[in-house]
């Protein structure tokens, strides 16, 4: 493109101008994980995916036989931009329920997955080079999330002494001298750990305290051990808290989420909302009313059960094997384990374990910078007999 189209009214590409934001969106490693696995299955090995993390259950029955209704009466026009209204106040019947705490219907947004969710509080909470402080090791989209909306993200290092959580004497040191925004997750991608309910309290109170704004990714709430995860607003209403039907609904790939949001910012984000997706897919909320029934939340509540026995399975082989499994991973699905003892480099650990055993995993420099040469994250979003295979491919790998 020359300064000829540029006057005939041509755009000029971005990577013409400088690049543009899309430039600093870093790729997913694990992706590459992926892909090569499924070079391998098409070639007719056998490979045990542990690496994306992907409730292995179908959707409830009563879900799917929702949708089929609504969608036989061929009525599937927009919702309003915030979402359908008896759906939100579903929701709002499922904190007070769940939390205790009373949320206005009109607080809550239905959004096309939690990253649609992230989208609108990030939208109304940055400013151009406002800085975020993200833990570190974390789920890497927060920071591409902020660099779309052209906010600075901070990696805050956490240790297995922080439980892998940030905390508020950490945001305190690292909030840069300006008024604190902050994305935290409980139960935690990639480490399955949960916060303390202190230290949620504490943080939440002093973000309140110094009107900073707090998103709490709360999507993989209802997949606990051990007991209750807390969230957010049982401590205070200014919060932004994010959640999802993908995770412990079992509802991925219908793409629907939402957002809490404080009241003073509800106008703003029904703004953003109508402007940026316009609606969350209709199909998607009338079906969603049904995760909500009795018969939905029975079968949740063994498929949690489900998960809880892969947990305590694969956690104690990995520790059997040699692994190090620094804190008790209480939630999501995941086990972020060093692998220290066998490798010097997790990804180098990786590539040689899915092409010589066929187990697929995640290597922790998809993570952040917090020693990710040392972790692996183990997803156990497949049966008891498929991990076994996994562990018996791992034991005779790591043996030699």
């Amino acid at each position: 493109m020359n300064r000829r189209q540029h006057e005939a009214g041509q755009p000029i590409p971005a990577a013409e101008q400088g690049g543009c934001l899309a430039d600093a969106i870093r790729p997913f490693h694990v992706m590459a994980i992926l892909a090569r696995a499924r070079e391998l299955e098409s070639s007719g090995r056998s490979i045990v995916h542990l690496e994306i993390g992907e409730p292995d259950f179908p959707t409830p029955e009563p879900v799917a036989a929702a949708a089929t209704r609504f969608l036989a009466g061929g009525q599937v026009r927009y919702t309003p931009a915030a979402g359908l209204p008896e759906l939100r106040e579903r929701i709002a019947a499922y904190y007070a329920e769940r939390y205790g705490v009373a949320v206005a219907p009109q607080r809550i947004f239905l959004t096309p997955g939690a990253s649609g969710a992230l989208s609108l509080a990030l939208a109304v909470a940055l400013s151009p080079g406002r800085r975020v402080m993200l833990a570190d090791p974390g789920y890497p989209c927060y920071s591409n999330f902020v660099r779309l909306y052209s906010g600075d993200p901070h990696a805050v290092p956490v240790g297995a002494e922080q439980d892998f959580q940030l905390n508020a004497a950490l945001c305190r040191t690292h909030c840069g001298g300006d008024v604190p925004v902050a994305i935290s997750a409980s139960p935690s991608n990639p480490t399955g750990t949960v916060m303390r309910t202190g230290v949620l309290r504490e943080l939440v109170e002093w973000f309140e305290a110094e009107g900073g704004i707090l998103i709490s990714d709360e999507i993989y709430h209802g997949l606990e051990y051990g007991g209750r995860a807390v969230s957010a607003l049982e401590f205070g209403q200014h919060t932004f808290v994010v959640n999802s039907f993908s995770k412990y609904f079992g509802m991925t790939g219908w793409r629907l989420g939402w957002v809490v949001v404080p009241e003073a910012y509800a106008a703003a984000v029904e703004r953003v909302a109508q402007n940026i997706f316009i609606s969350a897919p209709t199909l998607s909320q009338y079906a969603a009313l049904a995760a909500f029934s009795e018969e939905s939340r029975a079968e949740l509540e063994r498929r949690r059960r489900a998960f809880e026995a892969r947990r305590d399975f694969l956690w104690g082989e990995l520790v059997k094997l040699g692994f190090g499994v620094p804190v008790a991973p209480s939630g999501a699905f995941y086990i972020y384990a060093d692998c220290s003892a066998f490798a010097e480099d997790s990804a180098e650990f990786a590539a040689r374990l899915l092409e010589t055993a066929g187990v697929a995993v995640t290597p922790g420099k998809d993570f952040g910078a917090q020693s990710p040469e040392r972790y692996l994250r183990f997803a156990y979003t497949a049966d008891i007999p498929v991990l076994q295979e996994a562990v018996g491919r791992i034991r005779r790998f790591v043996t030699g």
